[in-house]
């Protein structure tokens, strides 16, 4: 272990909160953050053991115990929980053959519930992986866990229900970035200017979370990191966050009603995260 763990100190030491990278990457790799592990980044970074566990347990997306290669989580919050996640959860329990906390014999899911996910108006809410999955019913439990099996990642438009449409504002002056005149995926697409090496021109992606239909002015190369710029104010969007996958910048929109998405800034890297905490509804 202790050549992976050195191998992902040095990809982040210096960073920006390096230490929060460094227990994700580990995460990714074992599925959760073995002891040995915590001992080798403190002897490595510098932080002290207790600074280390303090990190991995405040925060939520973190734990200290063996689980499935896929986290399966199942929102009971109250609107949820109205609209029958008690009973997609107890599918999920009999599809699976564990209950909620437990783990598959071959390590391949881990099964949770939670208390609420933020997004009630989309419920009832799974989320597998960091893919959200809306309007869940016990009848798609069996199409949920097909999908993950053959890759959350191949996606097809038509009868995907971890893809749906979102209006995003420019998180510097809040105005809309969306552009009715011009459809990606029978939806109008989310419109921004992105710059790489000398070009400088339009970009248009699509508003569905989910999709990774992108058109451009221009060709993007492979691996290239775009930088994006507001269309109406013109103000580069940037953020504190570096993608999980490739260590690239993300850029962070803000998704109307409330919360955020955000994408990888490097062509090629599928990265996006959906945060949707303290949305009111």
């Amino acid at each position: 272990m202790t050549i992976e763990v050195s191998q992902v100190a040095n990809k982040h030491k210096g960073k920006r909160g390096s230490l929060i990278s460094i227990l994700q990457d580990i995460q990714d790799k074992y599925h959760y953050l073995p002891t040995q592990a915590l001992e080798e980044v403190s002897q490595l970074t510098g932080h002290s053991l207790v600074d280390i566990y303090g990190v991995a347990t405040f925060y939520k997306s973190f734990t200290l115990t063996p689980r499935g290669r896929h986290l399966v989580s199942v929102c009971l919050g109250t609107a949820c929980h109205v609209r029958g996640a008690p009973q997609i959860a107890e599918e999920f329990e009999r599809q699976l053959k564990i209950k909620a906390g437990e783990t598959t014999s071959d390590k391949q899911f881990s099964l949770e519930t939670v208390n609420c996910l933020g997004a009630c108006a989309l419920g009832p809410i799974v989320v597998v992986d960091g893919h959200y999955f809306s309007k869940v019913s016990s009848a798609k439990v069996k199409q949920i866990l097909k999908k993950t099996r053959q890759g959350l990642d191949v996606v097809e438009i038509k009868g995907d229900h971890r893809i749906f449409p979102m209006t995003v504002k420019c998180p510097r002056c809040n105005h809309a970035l969306m552009d009715s005149d011009y459809q990606i995926d029978g939806y109008p697409a989310v419109r921004m200017t992105a710059s790489f090496g000398r070009k400088h021109g339009w970009i248009r992606m699509s508003c569905l979370y989910g999709s990774y239909s992108v058109e451009s002015e221009y060709v993007v190369p492979a691996d290239a990191i775009v930088n994006f710029f507001c269309p109406h104010c013109h103000m580069e969007l940037t953020g504190a966050t570096r993608c999980s996958r490739c260590d690239a910048p993300m850029v962070p929109m803000l998704v109307d009603g409330g919360g955020m998405v955000q994408i990888c800034t490097r062509h090629g890297c599928n990265e996006h995260r959906l945060d949707l905490n303290g949305v009111n509804i």
